[in-house]
């Protein structure tokens, strides 16, 4: 009996183990078939090329910008008092000379009618002096003093109304009134905030902008003069009037090595507003760029790299320097020459050195179907 089962085991291991084999064989030969003709499909594969493109183009940057009025200032009370009278309400559009708040004038009214009451005893006093003077009664020095406390009466006569004017919150400029910090009747000490004003005829738009940008816009303005730029604003619109750079800030930032440039935009209908965000359009021509689409291209690390096929329709790994990105494009500085064929599509699939079927499509017609994809 023990003979026999260890027969049994001794069969049953063997038919497994030939099995195992014969799987292990069919495997194999399948992975080696599917090899073969991957390698076959990837060697007489039919892969796309193109010239790079030589033409003169546009290129926009595009920088986050904040947008300031020209002029935005505090309002404060310059005397203390009851706020008596609001003329105006928020939001409003204020001329200049307008009142807008008016402290409760009255201690001051009352200031002012005594100085001028001194000063009219002070003149008084004067012309008797001088009278008397002119016939010899008083010395020259009495209708000095006499003098001097007239002046004194008028200096302080006009301080007590520059007080009183004081009360009387004017707009120091066409502008509109922000949000109210105070309220009819509220006890005001000098220098509270009453308000805020901007004038938002124009806007100051700034941004910051990097050493080569700065350095290349400053070549560009010499050649070109006063550079117009847009405004993209917040939602996402174009705004309908064109800026221009006028300032630009005298020390570069050591830690983000940015300098911040000041555009100026006319705002006639008063759509932007002070405190508002948004991002700064700067175009810039650049002649004779060789453009290529960004699908033809791979990247190892920080570095880019494309296939260019020879004559004998060998691929050839090359390493380019992109001087600047647009939408599914690279302008090339280094690295290729408008007379190269570089591969379009299948970068995946090929090899440096590997032999391959292509056929020619035209700069112009792979630029106008950009929105393909890389395989």
């Amino acid at each position: 009996m023990m003979s026999i089962h260890r027969a049994r085991r001794w069969t049953t291991g063997v038919f497994a183990g030939l099995g195992m084999l014969l799987l292990a064989g069919g495997l194999t030969m399948g992975t080696t078939g599917c090899g073969k003709s991957a390698h076959h499909a990837e060697e007489h594969g039919d892969f796309p090329v193109t010239h790079p493109l030589k033409k003169g183009t546009e290129l926009t940057k595009e920088y986050v910008a904040q947008i300031r009025a020209i002029q935005h200032i505090d309002l404060r009370a310059m005397e203390r008092g009851y706020l008596d009278t609001i003329f105006v309400d928020e939001g409003q559009q204020v001329k200049k000379g307008q009142r807008m708040f008016q402290i409760m004038p009255m201690i001051l009214k009352a200031e002012l009618q005594k100085a001028k009451a001194e000063t009219e005893f002070a003149e008084i006093e004067y012309k008797n002096t001088q009278a008397l003077q002119e016939k010899n009664v008083v010395s020259p020095n009495e209708l000095a003093l006499a003098k001097a406390r007239l002046d004194k009466a008028r200096a302080e006569q006009m301080l007590a109304q520059v007080h009183l004017d004081l009360t009387e919150v004017r707009a120091p400029f066409d502008g509109i009134m922000n949000r109210l910090e105070v309220r009819q009747g509220s006890l005001v000490d000098e220098g509270e905030l009453l308000t805020t004003l901007s004038d938002n005829s124009k806007m100051w738009v700034y941004f910051n902008v990097t050493e080569a940008e700065y350095l290349d816009f400053k070549m560009q303005m010499k050649n070109q003069g006063v550079i117009p730029v847009r405004l993209r604003m917040a939602n996402g619109r174009i705004f309908p009037y064109e800026g221009a750079v006028e300032t630009i800030e005298a020390d570069f930032n050591n830690e983000t090595g940015n300098i911040a440039f000041r555009a100026t935009f006319p705002n006639p209908e008063g759509l932007l507003r002070h405190g508002e965000t948004g991002n700064v359009l700067m175009s810039s021509a650049i002649d004779d760029a060789l453009l290529i689409p960004q699908k033809a291209t791979f990247d190892v690390l920080d570095k880019h790299f494309v296939f260019v096929v020879d004559e004998q329709h060998i691929a050839h790994l090359r390493e380019i320097t992109v001087l600047e990105e647009l939408p599914h494009l690279y302008v090339v500085g280094e690295g290729l020459d408008e007379k190269d064929e570089i591969l379009l599509d299948g970068l995946r699939k090929v090899r440096d050195g590997q032999e391959v079927h292509t056929h020619f499509e035209e700069p112009e017609t792979v630029m106008a179907h950009l929105d393909v994809h890389a395989e």
